[in-house]
């Protein structure tokens, strides 16, 4: 193996024995396109839906479910210990069951047990194996020890059934796949862990009437990466997500809304239990005082009725305001054209939040792209500036603050 394949960040794919095996096969083709050296790693049952052939061909490296195979090599260890990251998928009831007891009969978990770096399980069942106590009750060891267990979606399952359970989309496992490797090391505490954090992303839009309405150009990215890079440090995640186009992020629980009195009473809902909340989505200030029922229409030589406006809630100010808990972090943004630091200053004080995350917009600027730059405001006056570049990196560093503030109030201190 020469030094640029030594390079290339090293994962292990364990496939267990479910029908949603072959969904691996997207996953897998993902992580080798993007530059990943993948070992497949299959349980025997797993080769009753997709063959050992088809796991070597795809991933370019052997695939064997034996630990006695090539025993020279010690691969019931060595497999694990060189891995950058392990990502069952799918994890079946029996692999989460035997993973959380450490049982090591096979190849797949004697690499659970010797890895030491982020591992991720992809559930997939019918939905009475997910909600049976044995199988929450592992999930909740798994979680505990600092493993990643994706929520699986909601759909159609084997036969007729539908329910919680199906496999997550491949593509989405795969970025959050991505996120725990482009934290390094540190993914491996998953410091999230155990919280349940709540964000907002998109915009609202205020209805005129049938086909118009008062909006803004959000396109959910930022509140998006924040939901997705929680989630990649061990989160239960609540995206409350407004008119985006956006693909749920992988073990999120998503809740769609329109207008701003939806996103209040969604996220004052979902803030209940909640450790922290971020508020990224861009509230409109004001909608309309009244709904017109038909489509308004233009009318020859005459002018259009002025559209008298509302305030609409401030919801950031009510939930720093009214917390659940004491020990609940809020995080607000401030979208800014002028003088960004000073009215970010004022509107830190103003809504009560603990952290403001203060960037500049306008046209070509923040909505719509994939990358954000930004500063960090903190109620004891500190500022993290954060450089241009990827919404991703944004996100990690307002839960490496968050994640600091929780550390602190543990500590007492």
């Amino acid at each position: 193996m020469d030094k640029q394949e030594r390079a290339k960040p090293r994962v292990v794919l364990g496939v267990s024995g479910g029908i949603a095996a072959y969904k691996a096969c997207e996953l897998l083709r993902r992580l080798t396109e993007s530059g990943h050296d993948v070992r497949v790693v299959p349980t025997a049952a797993s080769l009753n839906f997709v063959g050992e052939a088809t796991w070597s061909a795809l991933s370019g490296n052997p695939a064997t479910t034996e630990v006695w195979e090539s025993v020279h090599e010690v691969p019931h260890v060595r497999i694990g210990q060189g891995a950058d990251l392990v990502v069952v998928a799918p994890a079946t009831a029996d692999m989460l069951a035997k993973a959380a007891h450490g049982i090591a009969d096979d190849l797949l978990t004697n690499t659970l047990l010797t890895a030491r770096c982020p591992v991720v399980f992809a559930p997939a069942m019918h939905t009475e194996m997910w909600e049976n106590p044995a199988t929450q009750e592992n999930v909740a060891t798994l979680r505990r020890r600092g493993a990643l267990v994706i929520e699986p979606a909601v759909g159609r399952l084997t036969g007729v059934d539908t329910g919680k359970g199906r496999f997550p989309d491949p593509a989405q496992i795969f970025e959050l796949c991505r996120r725990v490797l482009a934290r390094g090391p540190r993914a491996a505490t998953a410091d999230l862990a155990g919280r349940h954090v709540v964000v907002s992303a998109g915009g609202t839009r205020e209805p005129l009437d049938p086909v118009r309405y008062l909006g803004n150009r959000s396109s959910g990215r930022q509140g998006y990466a924040l939901a997705a890079t929680a989630a990649a440090r061990g989160a239960r995640v609540t995206l409350v997500a407004g008119n985006t186009e956006l693909p749920d992020p992988a073990g999120v629980d998503v809740v769609r809304i329109g207008t701003a009195v939806q996103l209040r009473e969604a996220v004052l809902a979902a803030a209940g239990d909640a450790d922290a909340v971020v508020m990224a989505a861009a509230v409109a200030d004001f909608r309309p005082s009244e709904y017109a029922t038909g489509k308004i229409k233009k009318k020859d030589g005459q002018e259009p009725e002025p559209v008298t406006l509302v305030r609409n809630p401030d919801i950031l100010a009510e939930l720093s305001a009214d917390r659940p808990n004491r020990g609940q972090i809020v995080v607000g943004f401030a979208a800014e054209t002028d003088d960004v630091l000073a009215n970010g200053r004022t509107k830190l004080a103003r809504k009560g939040c603990d952290l403001l995350v203060v960037n500049e917009v306008g046209e070509h600027k923040t909505f719509g792209s994939a990358e954000n730059e930004a500063v960090i405001l903190a109620t004891d006056g500190s500022e993290t500036p954060v450089p241009h570049g990827p919404k991703e990196a944004l996100a990690d560093t307002v839960w490496d603050l968050v994640a600091g503030r929780f550390a602190a109030t543990a500590d007492g201190s």
